[in-house]
């Protein structure tokens, strides 16, 4: 059974900054390409980064270019995503999944503002 625990989630003012981590079990991180999504209330779930399966980031979404940073650990089988500058329109619970999407985790919600 696969599974996706997202943590790291808070309160933040804007500009500062949070990572994100997602543990996951029941798949191998190399095998698959993996992203972090998220959802703000009243709006569709979008995808915010992915990373391939060789491990390579790639498909950041324009808003978060240059402040978001994906990456994983393949030891740990964890992925992270490393939030700077941070934007009330930012605020979301995030999520991670394979790019096929399978079934969700709880998320980790994140709330920026002053």
């Amino acid at each position: 059974q696969v599974q996706f625990v997202e943590s790291g989630g808070g309160l933040v003012q804007p500009g500062g900054f949070l990572r994100l981590s997602c543990v996951v079990s029941g798949i191998n991180l190399v095998s698959y390409d993996m992203a972090w999504f998220r959802q703000a209330p009243g709006k569709q779930r979008e995808v915010v980064a992915i990373i391939t399966e060789s491990g390579r980031p790639t498909n950041y979404r324009d808003s978060v270019k240059g402040r978001f940073t994906i990456s994983r650990d393949t030891g740990k089988n964890t992925m992270y995503l490393l939030m700077h500058n941070l934007k009330p329109e930012d605020t979301a619970v995030y999520f991670c999944n394979t790019v096929s999407q399978r079934s969700w985790g709880q998320g980790t919600q994140v709330t920026v503002s002053s």
